[in-house]
């Protein structure tokens, strides 16, 4: 079974931002499931770890909550990232969120964006902020990215904005369904399997034995001469 994580950055309930994350999440379960697979659903309200994010950014100590997110994140199968736009950008508890994650932790992870607004003023916030964002923590982000401002719930707009679900839905479970292993990077639906460099392992960065070399690795090839 897959397994795809649902990231919601909302601060109120009921939240826009979680219904819009919902109905990407529901639209990705029926793409995955139309190539054959099975997906299992957790969605993150991120509201939720305020306090936990504050204690890991204040005094660089994490909480076992947090610890839980981060192992689920870096072991999932596709990534669904949801914000509200406070003043022009993603809000400062997603950008904290990213800030607490390890380097490696979503290398190669396929990624859906989407942000919501109140105008469709913000509708490149998706391009220039939250792309270069998720690209630079080095996930796959697909080419599809969302946006929907008050007008888009019902109407002609709404029916656009679904069919741009649908479509980003398709392109991550085709990457979903490409994924070799939870950490083990992608298939050659994203990867060019002849290159030199394999894909770099993801690592939630919750185990402080990650990065230990053993001294006999370290000493490899040395005869102490």
């Amino acid at each position: 079974m897959k397994r795809l994580i649902v990231l919601s950055a909302g601060l109120s309930t009921p939240s826009t931002t979680r219904q819009v994350a919902d109905t990407i999440a529901n639209a990705v379960s029926s793409a995955v499931g139309g190539r054959g697979e099975k997906l299992e659903v957790t969605t993150i309200e991120l509201r939720e770890l305020t306090g936990d994010l504050a204690q890991h950014t204040s005094t660089g100590m994490s909480t076992p909550r947090l610890d839980e997110v981060k192992t689920q994140l870096s072991e999932a199968d596709g990534l669904v990232a949801v914000t509200p736009v406070f003043k022009a950008s993603y809000t400062g508890l997603f950008k904290m969120f990213f800030d607490v994650l390890d380097t490696d932790a979503l290398n190669g992870m396929p990624t859906i964006i989407a942000a919501t607004a109140g105008t469709a003023r913000h509708s490149l916030v998706t391009e220039y902020a939250m792309r270069p964002l998720l690209t630079y923590m080095r996930a796959v982000v697909v080419p599809t990215s969302l946006f929907a401002a008050t007008d888009d719930f019902g109407g002609p707009e709404g029916a656009d904005f679904n069919k741009r679900v649908a479509r980003a839905a398709a392109e991550l479970a085709r990457l979903i369904v490409a994924t070799e292993g939870s950490v083990g990077g992608l298939a050659g639906a994203v990867t060019d399997s002849s290159a030199d460099v394999p894909p770099r392992k993801r690592k939630a960065g919750v185990d402080v034995t990650d990065d230990f070399i053993p001294f006999s690795e370290l000493l490899r090839g040395h005869r102490g001469e």
